[in-house]
């Protein structure tokens, strides 16, 4: 089956996902494509439901109990664990990553990729030195440290799919420039990427994006056609402060 661009397969597809936490609806009848090999983003503002829809894709505790289905290379993986579905090759970058108290980051790095590695090499790769091999991924480190650390990690497992939350978070302009050429390095060695983000400079680093808001995918397609999310218009959806359509243009207002 070819995408409607004529190449890859998809190798994530949500069908009518919701998913309610505590009573609350924060996902409400998601449907998306991911293709093999692609970089997407998932945009929107703050609240959205971006993040949760990472978390019910890798299947966290308390994302799990969704309607609808989850397809992962032609298999449901609804009823998989978070274990099960990173034996299948998903992994999830935070966007606060974890600390590891009293493990070093070569040990980390080597752990992350099941065996040998060349560990100096891959942390270049994200922009630090060899001198951090032997350092703990613990707080010593900042967060941009350890943000720069867990994506050294994914480059080290290869991982099919990926999503990396808030990439950006507590990164400099000139770091932010190493996790693009990561996300350059995934892509190249075949993996799906998805990026979490309201930022319009990771947007552009994607090939195809939705855009999302109160908890539904309101717009998605090539990246060129969401930019202008990020020029202050708004997309139709049924959040509570919607613009209300002009009366004498019969045109909604920008926000």
């Amino acid at each position: 089956m070819q995408n409607r661009w004529g190449d890859e397969m998809e190798i994530l597809e949500l069908k009518d996902v919701s998913l309610k936490i505590n009573g609350k609806q924060i996902l409400k009848g998601i449907n998306a494509e991911f293709w093999k090999g692609h970089v997407h983003a998932v945009v929107g503002p703050n609240g959205a439901g971006k993040s949760t829809l990472a978390y019910t894709i890798m299947g966290l505790e308390g994302y799990r109990n969704i309607e609808g289905d989850i397809i992962f290379e032609g298999e449901s993986i609804k009823d998989l664990s978070v274990t099960e579905r990173a034996r299948r090759g998903i992994t999830l970058a935070w966007q606060e990553p974890a600390r590891y108290d009293g493990l070093s980051v070569r040990k980390f790095l080597t752990a992350s990729a099941g065996g040998n590695v060349n560990v100096e090499e891959i942390l270049e790769k994200v922009g630090l030195g060899a001198e951090y091999a032997d350092r703990a991924v613990d707080k010593t480190l900042s967060g941009g440290e350890r943000k720069k650390i867990e994506l050294a990690s994914i480059l080290a497992m290869k991982p099919k799919l990926v999503m990396l939350d808030e990439p950006d978070s507590g990164i400099d302009v000139a770091s932010l420039e190493k996790i693009f050429e990561a996300i350059k390095i995934l892509k190249e060695q075949g993996t799906t990427v998805i990026l979490i983000t309201h930022s319009l400079a990771v947007l552009k680093r994607a090939e195809y994006a939705f855009l999302m808001c109160n908890g539904m995918i309101v717009d998605k397609g090539r990246v060129e056609k969401i930019i202008p999310f990020f020029e202050g218009k708004c997309m139709p959806c049924e959040h509570k402060n919607m613009p209300k359509l002009n009366e004498k243009e019969g045109n909604e207002d920008e926000c």
